[in-house]
């Protein structure tokens, strides 16, 4: 798809990962629609951008039916990217009932809602394209990741089998899965350091992959060092192995990443 003069929905669009999405996208030729619950921020996000015409929609997705509001309040678009996500590292019995329902709805329920509400009207003109940001949590297992990465896992595994479903209508599907990201996402926001050894991507990087996706119409794009995706891999084939390699020191840093996010889930 070519993104000028296309219009796309971005949530999620004042994180650091947003913020560069939108700047790239913008910078394609596409109109931006930006989502998040910060109406100031996206205000000023909105002004920064090149090209003209982006407008802003504050919400927040955690409310009940906020998905299917956030889309008439956006009107015909020709390119979803759902960006949006709460923080969820942790033990479980760390989750309130109400923390659980709320990660479950940000990160995985509204994009297949905002997904099931746009289908009908794509498939009729044969053109569209999603757009999943899910992470390299959506491959490995990990300690303390339990309730993130079966949102991560299955953000992943339902923009795959869409795709399938979709083949050949037109409309378009990808996913992002980001590994460690230095300056956006969770160690950024915790305040935690990325395992050593094993190297960050950037804001730009999952930018650019977004931008490629759609142009190219590629179906899955991870945006991680080499060290990282073969370690992903691996945790994939083999998860016992993998988590007795990984040991202490991968726990140590998920703790921390986990400490760090408590008051922002």
């Amino acid at each position: 798809m070519d993104l000028g003069g296309k219009t796309a929905l971005l949530t999620g669009a004042t994180g650091g990962l947003g913020r560069a999405i939108a700047t790239a996208l913008a910078a394609r030729g596409a109109r931006l629609i930006l989502s998040s619950r910060k109406a100031e921020e996206l205000v000023k996000l909105a002004r920064s951008l090149p090209g003209g015409g982006h407008t802003t929609i504050a919400i927040d997705l955690t409310d009940d039916g906020a998905s299917l509001s956030l889309l008439e309040q956006a009107g015909d678009i020709d390119v979803l990217v759902a960006n949006a996500g709460l923080p969820a590292s942790g033990r479980l019995d760390g989750f309130s009932q109400y923390d659980i329902s709320r990660a479950l709805r940000v990160n995985l329920e509204t994009p297949v809602r905002m997904t099931r509400e746009l289908l009908p009207r794509w498939q009729e003109r044969g053109s569209g394209h999603f757009v999943f940001v899910s992470s390299i949590s959506g491959f490995a297992a990990m300690p303390r990741a339990s309730l993130y990465a079966a949102t991560k896992f299955g953000l992943r595994g339902f923009a795959l089998n869409l795709r399938e479903d979709l083949r050949g209508s037109g409309v378009g599907v990808s996913v992002i899965t980001p590994g460690a990201i230095r300056d956006a996402g969770m160690f950024a926001e915790s305040g935690a350091p990325p395992p050593p050894g094993l190297g960050t991507g950037t804001p730009q990087q999952v930018a650019d992959a977004v931008v490629r996706a759609i142009e190219h119409d590629k179906s899955e794009i991870s945006v991680a060092p080499l060290r990282q995706r073969v370690l992903a891999r691996l945790a994939m084939m083999a998860p016992e192995i993998s988590g007795r390699l990984a040991g202490s020191a991968a726990t140590k840093a998920a703790d921390a990443v986990a400490s760090g996010q408590t008051d922002k889930r």
